[in-house]
């Protein structure tokens, strides 16, 4: 497996094929002539050379590219010395190939699939290694590859649904193309929905009736020689009533009758769907024998996904179900809200049930894997569902996890993560490929091979961006000037490429988002210095000066040029491939459905607490009360002489945090705490403030999930003294559903307050004392335990408050 490669090309040591042949078999059809189309039509749109399809050998000495599967060139190859140089490489198991360039009298590429989808990925491989420039195609003379894809499932979720981020504006020609170039970098698998999912039954960009979308989607990935799948949850309320299963079934009999290939159904446990374990079972054989009614080799595929309460019992109640065994399961698939680890699924799973993964690779919070302690800045700005090239992270999580899965279909909502779907396609081909080697055939082949160091390299900072507090990476400037290096040199063509326009823009928006952070933090330590001061010119001129201050970010902004330079590139993105930043201008469906656009503006400091605080504190009618109040504002996180105050989802207080296992070992935080983000708590569907707005201390918090407790450590009390405690616990935001939680807070094992409740979307403070006992040789340690409700605990602040002083 993986590849057996010679030197990288040179200069010196390239075949030049601009006026080769191309030799296939006579009498070849469905896949296999599809994958020549493919070779002769990305060739011609790169070079401008169209190749010639010849079916022998040509009698004179120009180069010949040479593309089949090793039955269908069997009797070719004998005719010339090329099958013993084959026969030097190791022989490709299945979808695996052969790429071999020859230089004798003539040049000659050996294009050789063990079978058809074989074929297509050597074909792949060719157009990502080989140097195409406008009348040139130049490849390694020493390219000798055999190569065997190490998972046999290898692929994506294109959802044709209005919540996507660019997907439901797309042609089936754009479909098609993309459903090509994920299979150049090895995909076997995509995985389409039905008409009815969680969301609109259509939207303004569709172009096409959902459901003739589907089924020509199925016909385009049929045509390439890949597997359809199904994402499909129940969407149902009742399926114990019996019109309400008519109901399903008959529009499953639809479907099933209507698209023409499936491989395989999944079915998800939850999100959506709220089924119990053992009439989700019941229901889905129901759902297979239809299915197979219809396509008699395709299987059901079950996921243990589960959002509600008593998460734990509802898993257990899956895994009871499926140690049964049922004839009709073909497989389960592990994804978001999957509350046990792949290894511990693994385990207790069936050996005869192979386990599909379903990977998150297209948020970047409130997620599966969460971009490791993100600044807050970009969670206010860039949101869930941003353009995120994480390759390293990507490569990284991939890896971990590699052995306790048959491969991946990931999820995605759009275009944002494009990047991220190729890395996943040649890990899952062969991990051991260096993720900037994935990034250099990426960038060649889709930007231009002049660009694929620079852009490669790009994406990679991209990555590092997010690395570490914002206000202190100095690298996301060096980030930007490399992207416009590129930018001032590309021609037409790249500067029109929208996968370049993607990196351009990020480089452009972080590099705004952090001189905004730079400028509006300092505005707000200005604006705190004028509320001190209240005392001595009173509370209302210092009020006034502060608003005067802090509205500088708005009437004198830093960097505007950027700004309108993110704009410039959203729109290319619109035009392009649909990409919607914006809710008003591109017609996305949400803020958090990739319009980060929207949120460019957003405040980066605590403007909008400050000026809701200090509205209340100017109705006040007494100078005494409002000097008061003040007073209270600008020492709000003061704990006092002696005392501790820790912001949990900030870079300084993250350190007391018991990190668990933490993100090497535990990528999704399963049983890890994990710097979090509520910005609903600031942002809904559009920006705009919401009613009692929080401090940026209650947004950023640690955050647990299930059982995982959350445990904090505090050195050097005094342990004559005496201290109670101040938490701000967070209500989960990221829904209107009931998402309440009861916790319980010890000290040294010891209750501090328990049973406490947390209201959903609500800033919940708790003053307790900690029992003396508590504190041993001066150390404290205070542990959270959720103990019922919604499965994420969220606690942002703490104040360790010594009482006796």
């Amino acid at each position: 497996m993986g590849d057996n490669q010679g030197a990288t090309a040179t200069q010196a040591a390239a075949l030049e094929l601009a006026n080769a042949v191309l030799l296939i078999p006579e009498g070849t059809e469905g896949p296999a002539a599809k994958a020549s189309q493919v070779l002769v039509e990305e060739v011609e749109k790169r070079t401008g050379i169209t190749l010639p399809v010849v079916h022998t050998w040509p009698e004179g000495n120009e180069p010949v590219i040479v593309a089949g599967t090793e039955a269908s060139l069997q009797e070719l190859l004998q005719q010339t010395d090329t099958a013993a140089a084959l026969q030097q490489l190791a022989a490709p198991g299945q979808e695996g190939y052969h790429l071999l360039a020859q230089q004798g009298t003539s040049a000659a590429v050996l294009i050789v699939g063990a079978d058809d989808r074989g074929m297509l990925y050597g074909i792949g491989k060719f157009l990502r290694n080989a140097r195409l420039t406008r009348g040139s195609i130049r490849l390694d003379a020493n390219t000798a590859i055999s190569s065997t894809p190490r998972q046999p499932i290898r692929g994506h979720q294109l959802g044709y649904r209005p919540k996507t981020n660019a997907y439901d504006a797309w042609s089936p020609e754009q479909f098609d193309q993309y459903i090509r170039e994920l299979a150049l970098f090895g995909a076997n698998s995509i995985e389409v929905m039905p008409p009815r999912t969680d969301d609109d039954a259509t939207g303004p960009l569709m172009k096409v009736d959902p459901l003739e979308m589907m089924i020509r989607l199925s016909e385009t990935i049929h045509s390439y020689g890949l597997d359809t799948w199904v994402w499909y949850p129940n969407m149902a309320e009742n399926y114990e009533d019996p019109e309400t299963v008519r109901a399903e079934i008959a529009e499953r009999e639809e479907i099933f009758s209507k698209v023409p290939h499936i491989h395989a159904v999944f079915i998800p446990g939850s999100d959506p769907g709220d089924l119990n374990p053992e009439l989700l079972f019941e229901w889905s054989e129901q759902v297979s024998q239809l299915l197979q009614k219809h396509h008699p080799q395709a299987r059901i595929w079950l996921s243990p996904q589960f959002m509600g309460y008593e998460q734990q019992k509802w898993l257990e109640g899956f895994l009871t179900e499926i140690a049964k065994e049922p004839e009709w399961l073909g497989g389960v698939v592990f994804g978001p809200h999957v509350d046990i680890t792949l290894p511990e699924l693994r385990k207790r799973v069936p050996d005869r049930y192979p386990i599909r993964r379903y990977e998150d690779i297209t948020h970047n919070f409130h997620c599966q894997y969460p971009v490791q302690n993100w600044d807050l800045a970009y969670a206010l700005t860039l949101g869930r569902e941003s353009i995120n090239p994480r390759p390293v992270a990507e490569k990284y999580i991939h890896n971990l996890l590699e052995g306790y899965a048959s491969g991946n279909i990931s999820y995605s909502e759009g275009i944002n993560d494009d990047v991220n779907k190729f890395v996943w396609s040649d890990q899952d081909w062969d991990s051991s490929i260096p993720v900037i080697e994935t990034l250099r055939d990426f960038a060649r082949l889709f930007v231009g091979a002049d660009y694929a160091e620079g852009v490669a390299q790009g994406l990679m900072a991209l990555e590092r961006n997010w690395e570490g507090p914002l206000l202190a990476n100095a690298g996301v400037d060096d980030t930007l000037r490399q992207w416009q290096r590129m930018e001032q040199s590309a021609p037409p063509e790249v500067l029109n490429s929208y996968r370049f326009q993607m990196g351009l823009l990020r480089a452009y928006y972080d590099a705004y988002i952090r001189r905004r952070l730079i400028y509006e933090t300092e505005l707000e330590s200005e604006a705190m210095d004028v509320l001190r001061s209240a005392p001595s010119i009173g509370a209302l001129q210092a009020i006034e000066r502060m608003e005067s201050i802090l509205r500088k970010s708005t009437s004198q902004p830093v960097s505007p040029h950027y700004r309108t330079r993110c704009w410039e590139l959203a729109d290319e993105l619109f035009k392009n491939i649909g990409e919607q930043l914006s809710v008003v201008k591109h017609q996305a469906i949400a803020l958090g459905r990739g319009a980060f656009m929207d949120a460019i503006d957003f405040p980066l400091n605590d403007a909008l607490w400050l000026t809701s605080q200090c509205a209340e504190i100017k109705e006040m009618a007494q100078e005494s009360d409002r000097l008061v109040a003040i007073d209270q504002l600008v020492n709000r996180t003061n704990p006092g002489p002696g005392g501790f105050y820790d912001n949990l989802g900030s870079y300084q207080g993250w350190q007391r945090v018991d990190p668990g296992k933490g993100w090497a070992e535990d990528p999704g935080y399963l049983e890890s705490p994990r710097m979090a983000h509520g910005i609903y708590l600031l942002q809904k569907d559009h920006v705009r403030p919401l009613d009692n707005i929080p401090p940026l201390a209650s947004v950023r918090h640690a955050n647990t999930l299930a059982d995982t407790p959350l445990v904090l450590k505090y050195d050097h009390l005094d342990p004559s003294s005496s201290y109670c405690v101040k938490v701000t616990y967070v209500g989960d935001t990221a829904s209107e559903l009931n998402r309440d939680y009861e916790v319980t807070l010890t000290a040294g094992g010891m209750a501090v307050h328990e049973n406490v409740a947390v209201k959903q979307g609500q800033c919940t403070q708790i003053v307790s004392k900690i029992p003396r006992e508590a504190i041993t040789d001066g150390t404290l340690v205070l542990k959270w335990k959720r103990m019922s409700g919604f499965k994420r605990l969220n606690v942002s602040e703490v104040w360790v408050i010594r009482q006796d002083q």
